[in-house]
């Protein structure tokens, strides 16, 4: 058994641990320092701020069992031939319970100076630099993940250099047993003038009460132009977790979009640092939800910067007794002149029973800023179906059109050209499945 100090009984001495300590002595400070935090915190509850829409508790009753040791990893192609990106032209890294699956990923050549990797084959020389932009987060779940991490993705790109082709991270749970969680880590590197597509997918193969806890820490490069897009699709009783950590570049560009539609909880938290003059950051995510699913994106961009831009938007769709909550908060710290920030949050509700938190927010200390930000909650606007039943069309079509248009506004942004038509696809197709529009 592990000898260290748990003093939070939701904390046990586990065997993992004890294993984690036999694999790598370079990572043992990050873990142990991981595992001592949670320790002291345990799990957030709803007398936490920051947590006080979201409650994890269901979590804390499941069965505390990291996958430190692979366990669907005799899965097959065929398992996931209908995968969402399956057929788009990508390298693919595959990951079954937080584990690399060689068998399944695809990893074609990229140009010199790129590397595209599992983290574990990639490790050395730079664990020291693991933490070192998530490690002033005091996220119990991003400390957990210190603590048990596994293996993830290791992108790096080099100066001046492209990605040959997108890169596709497909993380996959088995669902074996409840409680089984699968703490995945993922260090992305773009150095300056680089570009690239970075592909995020997150599926369930089963329907156990599991747990994904992921941390990504990204450093965007000088002139840096990078697109990240994150499809979480899990099964309706698995426990999604995940934060990205991101500090970006002089005139860097960085769009984060992320498409949550499964778990029976997700939870983004999104901490974006523009520590450069000349950067454009956005934001964009879409929720649909219904049943008992909460989906809560809570970000903060700090403007350490002047000169810089940021846009965040984002549309929930709830159904049923579904949730969505929103915090976002915009940070202009002084001599962030002429920064630019726009926050906007609009939930549509399609049942009595669906709620919406939403907290949009702005702290400012410098005056030379244009900074807004809004939040609408609300049922489908009687005017605009009427308005288009004027134009001839049903009053099913005419709430079709306009579910539609309000789920594209966030999907149009996507630039990659194949991912956005695959997902505009399967949103509709979605919409249309489980939506009443009679």
């Amino acid at each position: 058994m592990s000898q260290v100090d748990t003093t939070n009984p939701a904390v046990e001495p586990v065997e993992a641990f004890t294993k984690l300590e036999q694999n790598g002595a370079a990572l043992m400070p990050l873990r142990k320092a991981g595992l001592a935090r949670f320790s002291e915190s345990g799990y957030p509850t709803l007398r936490d701020e920051d947590w006080r829409f979201t409650n994890v508790k269901p979590i804390d009753e499941l069965p505390f069992r990291p996958t430190i040791d692979p366990l669907g990893q005799g899965i097959g192609q065929d398992q996931l031939g209908n995968v969402t990106f399956g057929q788009l032209g990508a390298d693919r890294l595959v990951f079954v319970d937080g584990h690399f699956n060689a068998a399944l990923s695809q990893i074609g050549d990229q140009p010199s100076g790129v590397t595209v990797t599992h983290l574990t084959s990639g490790l050395a020389g730079f664990e020291r630099e693991l933490g070192s932009l998530s490690g002033g987060d005091d996220n119990p779940f991003v400390a957990l993940n210190d603590a048990f991490f596994t293996d993830g993705a290791l992108i790096r790109i080099g100066d001046n250099q492209c990605l040959a082709k997108p890169v596709h991270l497909l993380f996959v749970t088995t669902a074996s047993g409840d409680g089984e969680a699968a703490h995945i880590r993922n260090w992305i590197v773009a150095g300056a003038n680089t570009q690239g597509t970075i592909i995020e997918s997150h599926l369930s193969l089963g329907q156990a009460a599991t747990v994904t806890n992921v941390v990504t820490e990204s450093r965007i490069g000088d002139g840096a132009n990078i697109e990240h897009i994150k499809f979480q699709d899990q099964s309706n009783r698995a426990f999604h977790l995940a934060s990205l950590h991101s500090e970006l570049g002089r005139d860097a560009q960085y769009t984060f979009h992320s498409i949550a539609l499964g778990a029976r909880l997700s939870r983004n938290n999104l901490r974006m640092r523009l520590a450069r003059p000349g950067i454009e950051c956005v934001l964009n995510g879409l929720y649909m939800l219904r049943g008992q699913q909460l989906a809560d994106h809570h970000m903060i961009v700090e403007h350490a910067a002047p000169h810089c831009d940021s846009h965040e938007y984002f549309n929930g769709i709830l159904d049923d007794q579904s949730r969505g909550v929103f915090h976002g908060r915009i940070l202009v710290q002084p001599g962030a002149q002429k920064t630019d920030a726009k926050q906007t949050n609009k939930n549509l509700l399609l049942s009595d029973d669906a709620t919406a938190n939403t907290k949009p927010q702005l702290e400012i200390y410098a005056d030379d800023v244009k900074c807004t930000h809004g939040a609408t909650i609300g049922e489908m606007d009687d005017d605009a179906i009427f308005y288009l039943r004027t134009r001839g069309l049903d009053p099913s079509t005419a709430r079709r059109m306009l579910l539609h248009g309000f789920a594209g506004e966030i999907v149009e942004r996507i630039r990659h050209d194949a991912v956005r038509e695959e997902l505009d696809a399967l949103v509709w197709g979605r919409l249309e499945a489980v939506h009443k529009f009679d």
